[in-house]
């Protein structure tokens, strides 16, 4: 059994990495290989929680760019997080693996709205948990969500999957010289400005000493070699 990096974690993904190779929706492959490696992180003894973006679906920003009711666009935006988190609950599912949806946003109908308490006595129980709804409140991403539930769940590390294998200094999509960074810290990726998440999450993980992991979760297996201790990410601590 190799010697792991963090045992308690928050995956965090976007939206967008819920499309795998669609324009728009859910891609069930994408969902099925996600559960599947959060299946083998649990083996390695690793318990996992998930956030994700709601960006395949809706984005609030679409509404509010167009002149609109920025709240509301933040709502349905709530919404469509809670469409992928039962979409992520149902692929864990089935494959055995307990998975327990806790959102932000009352519906009860459909999920249990969050406390901690009762989060940490289920996360305790070995489920994986899966929080939709971001913080409850406009005006806040996921991101801020993510680091919010990884503070209050008492995580090792935020682990937040991307479309490229770390920080960059500027998109290498698009400047084919920007510079790659293998380890920065908190107050590095505020002064410089990198977009990798927003100010909010990133104040909020360095107040509470929580390492941001930032990885490709286009790269199958990426998420468990560096729970290894391998694979390619930027690390963002403070020590």
């Amino acid at each position: 059994m190799p010697e792991l990096r963090y045992r308690k974690v928050l995956l965090k993904l976007s939206g967008e990495a819920l499309l795998g190779d669609q324009q728009f929706g859910i891609d069930d492959k994408m969902v099925d290989r996600v559960a599947g490696e959060i299946g083998d992180a649990l083996n390695l003894g690793v318990r996992v929680a998930l956030v994700t973006g709601g960006g395949n679906i809706f984005r609030g920003m679409t509404i509010a760019g167009k002149g609109g009711n920025r709240v509301a666009g933040d709502h349905m935006g709530m919404l469509a997080t809670v469409m992928n988190s039962l979409a992520l609950q149902e692929g864990l599912s089935r494959r055995g693996i307990p998975a327990h949806v806790f959102s932000a946003v009352p519906v009860p109908t459909i999920c249990e709205t969050f406390t901690q308490q009762r989060a940490k006595e289920v996360f305790n129980e070995g489920s994986v948990l899966v929080f939709a709804g971001g913080t409850g409140n406009p005006f806040f991403t996921t991101d801020s969500g993510a680091a919010l539930r990884a503070a209050e769940m008492g995580c090792d590390a935020l682990f937040k999957g991307t479309n490229v294998d770390g920080i960059y200094s500027a998109d290498p999509k698009k400047d084919p010289n920007a510079t790659r960074f293998e380890r920065l810290t908190h107050a590095d990726v505020l002064a410089k400005g990198l977009e990798v998440m927003d100010a909010a999450a990133v104040a909020l993980a360095r107040d509470n000493r929580i390492p941001l992991i930032v990885f490709s979760i286009r790269q199958p297996g990426a998420f468990v070699d560096i729970l290894k201790g391998a694979g390619r990410a930027t690390i963002v601590a403070d020590s």
